[in-house]
């Protein structure tokens, strides 16, 4: 399956923004439940029930996201329609109520991703029988969830296949993308909710980190100085997008995966995506589609296109 992006929206600019905003996304019937996190904090997960015995998709959202981002229904709505069931774990402080500990979430997660797989695997097996299980991150968590195929390796061979989107895998060149010219519109609307979650994350634990530096960060890059890197054990962002890059652990992964960026990502331009990676892994680049936005159709659009891309995948893999 080829990308094809359609005539009436050209550039990486548009292609990203246009399917996020305009194009009308499917409805879809959620189950949540709160599970307990091994730290004692929480996390809600947004459930598809499918029929008894079919597969399973989990899919890890990206930076802000929610089961409601477009890319989340488009995929979810797909699965209901196949009569699958679907996941969508809502990372730390995602769900729209903030979490309990101090840490939020990250793009090098793979802890996370574990014990939240793990989880949603021995449930869906205790109610399916042995039905697959497969798993797809989109942009951050497409990052984390490439880190704990490549840090897993045969250990992750519980999932079927898996499904990286559009994700930083080389997050110090992504970062550097983000904090220039027009695309510090994204990186404005990202501090526009991140700011405000940190400044109750401060009302919960006051010093957690320095307050003042919180509202002069501009970027990314001084956010993570201020707040990710030291809340999640690194020294400082450069450390932060060095260790938590998906780029260094691709040729370790050992199950079917797919890795598809667009090369006019605004989010991290062509040039800098990797080139080398294990005998399991697809490297999927067209040259169109923007940061997760793949728009279908004539006018308004459709998101059909990514869905039938990761299932294919996922088939094939069966």
């Amino acid at each position: 399956m080829k990308y094809q992006s359609p005539r009436w929206l050209p550039g990486g600019h548009l292609q990203t923004i246009y399917p996020a905003l305009w194009i009308p996304r499917p409805e879809v019937s959620f189950r949540r439940e709160r599970w307990v996190t091994p730290d004692e904090d929480f996390i809600d997960i947004d459930f598809v029930d499918g029929k008894p015995g079919q597969p399973m998709v989990v899919l890890f959202h990206g930076l802000e996201g929610s089961s409601d981002s477009h890319y989340a229904r488009a995929l979810m709505a797909a699965i209901q329609a196949r009569g699958w069931s679907g996941a969508i774990p809502h990372f730390r402080g995602c769900s729209g109520e903030l979490n309990q500990a101090p840490r939020f979430y990250h793009s090098g997660d793979a802890q996370e991703i574990d014990w939240i797989l793990r989880r949603v695997q021995s449930q869906h097996q205790t109610q399916h029988g042995d039905a697959d299980v497969f798993a797809a991150g989109v942009s951050l968590g497409g990052n984390a969830l490439l880190r704990w195929l490549g840090e897993s390796q045969h250990q992750a061979e519980f999932v079927k296949a898996a499904c990286a989107i559009s994700a930083p895998l080389d997050l110090a060149q992504g970062g550097a993308s983000l904090s220039s010219g027009f695309n510090m519109l994204y990186t404005r609307m990202f501090l526009k909710t991140l700011k405000p979650k940190c400044l109750q994350k401060l009302n919960q634990f006051p010093g957690l980190f320095d307050r003042n530096r919180l509202l002069e960060a501009k970027n990314l890059y001084e956010f993570d100085n201020v707040v990710t890197a030291p809340l999640h054990g690194y020294l400082d962002t450069d450390d932060y997008w060095n260790r938590a890059s998906a780029r260094h652990v691709l040729p370790d992964i050992t199950l079917p995966t797919l890795v598809l960026n667009a090369q006019n990502d605004p989010f991290l331009p062509g040039q800098y995506l990797p080139q080398k990676a294990a005998p399991a892994v697809t490297l999927d680049y067209p040259k169109h589609g923007g940061h997760v936005g793949f728009a279908a159709g004539n006018v308004p659009g459709s998101l059909h296109w990514l869905p039938e891309k990761i299932l294919h995948f996922f088939d094939k893999a069966s």
